[in-house]
């Protein structure tokens, strides 16, 4: 049917059609019910009001700030019109056989927000939706991989140990899955949990998880954990750790605790010391935080997307940014050399491994990921020179739903630009 795409059996409007301007989301004094979005009930990720929420989510429910910077005197440039005219046009075959266009694609994908960066400068930046330059959007998981780069620079100022046990550092957490679980096998997503990672069931261990986040909405009748810290002391072992790679948002938010458990600054006020302060963020971000106050380390970051590509462009100069070096090479290098590729091999990511809450493709171009549900994403291919950041409010949560299109699509403009 013209207009839709089907995933999953199931038909939705294609990115044209969802696109929240023409469906005049929240317009009003108010909103009309049909047009009203709000967090109570889950309407907020239903599609195609999800299109819309992804870039509004302060709005409906309670978060806590990450300031941006004073600035650094940097600024990214405009893309050219011949910079953009080339990279929107770039031709690529994607995994289906089917013939497709850089630009066109993109709607395919659902996409919010693309910026590519080549050499440090922008060479195409596009906004779609509800989203535009100086608006936050969802991270979700590309958080873990801030969180991940925050707490391997401790590893190597020694502020943490990686062999230490997680209750060495949270007693809280003495008689649960991660009593006897080391810091590197939590960074690398390498525990035996009785938890699982399911974004459909509502039911599931991950849907009580993210309703302690609040990161979901809670029924009327909810009567489970009503905090993060609450539901983390309920999460008991499964299996061996360090064995096999086995993806679990519950270790990210482990260690979110245990950084500000052990600096005793929370993960905002880290994210802005280490991070955004030192790369002159254009933009506050902000995250969604549980009734404790505790911010989902997992996936509750919102930022703008040119601070986002910041970030990205900051682990392709190996720590460097705009003449200072802001973290040190070896820390990156760390990150980049990889996890241990036969852990990770029934993953489903041929030649892939992970390492401290990133995707590392040991490709052709070492090229290494940030990557979040819906299609969150920066993609760092050092020896193209290129990042790309990508925001996007897809049907679907996982990425099996788009990997045909933005597998063949990242590599042909990384040849492109690289060649």
């Amino acid at each position: 049917m013209e207009g839709t795409l089907a995933f999953g059996g199931t038909t939705y409007l294609d990115g044209f059609a969802s696109d929240p301007r023409k469906l005049e989301w929240m317009k009003g004094f108010p909103p009309s019910a049909r047009t009203q979005i709000t967090f109570e009930g889950g309407r907020h990720l239903a599609f195609p009001e999800i299109r819309w929420s992804l870039s509004h989510m302060r709005e409906l429910v309670p978060t806590v700030n990450v300031a941006r910077s004073d600035g650094d005197g940097f600024t990214f440039n405009e893309p050219s019109a011949a910079d953009e005219a080339a990279v929107a046009a770039l031709g690529f075959t994607d995994l289906n056989g089917r013939e497709r266009r850089f630009d066109e694609a993109l709607f395919d994908t659902y996409t919010d927000g693309i910026m590519v960066l080549h050499r440090g400068r922008v060479v195409f930046e596009r906004y779609f939706g509800s989203l535009e330059r100086k608006i936050q959007h969802a991270c979700f998981s590309v958080t873990k991989s801030y969180a991940g780069t925050i707490a391997t620079a401790l590893v190597h100022e020694r502020v943490l140990e990686e062999g230490k046990t997680i209750s060495y550092y949270v007693p809280e957490l003495r008689g649960t899955g991660w009593e006897d679980a080391t810091l590197r096998q939590v960074l690398d997503m390498e525990t035996g949990l009785d938890f699982d990672e399911d974004h459909v069931d509502d039911q599931s261990r991950g849907a009580v998880y993210m309703r302690s986040c609040r990161t979901r909405s809670r029924p009327a009748n909810y009567d489970g954990p009503q905090t993060s810290c609450e539901f983390l002391r309920t999460v008991r072992k499964r299996g061996e750790h360090g064995k096999v790679f086995s993806y679990k948002s519950v270790n990210t938010q482990v260690v979110g605790w245990v950084m500000s458990r052990v600096t005793g600054c929370s993960f905002p006020q880290l994210l802005h010391d280490r991070l955004w302060a030192p790369l002159g963020c254009e933009d506050d971000g902000y995250m969604v935080v549980d009734p404790a106050g505790m911010p989902s380390v997992s996936g509750g970051l919102y930022a703008s997307l040119r601070d986002m590509a910041r970030f990205g462009e900051l682990i392709r100069q190996e720590g460097g940014w705009n003449g200072r070096q802001i973290l040190p090479a070896s820390v990156i290098a760390d990150i980049r050399r990889g996890g241990d590729q036969a852990k990770f091999s029934m993953n489903g990511m041929p030649g892939y491994s992970y390492r401290a809450k990133w995707w590392v493709s040991h490709n052709e171009f070492d090229a290494i990921e940030a990557q979040g549900i819906h299609g969150q994403r920066i993609y760092i291919a050092p020896r193209a020179e290129m990042v790309i950041a990508q925001f996007s409010s897809h049907p679907m949560a996982s990425t099996v739903y788009t990997d045909a299109i933005i597998g063949p699509q990242t590599l042909e403009l990384a040849r492109f630009l690289g060649g």
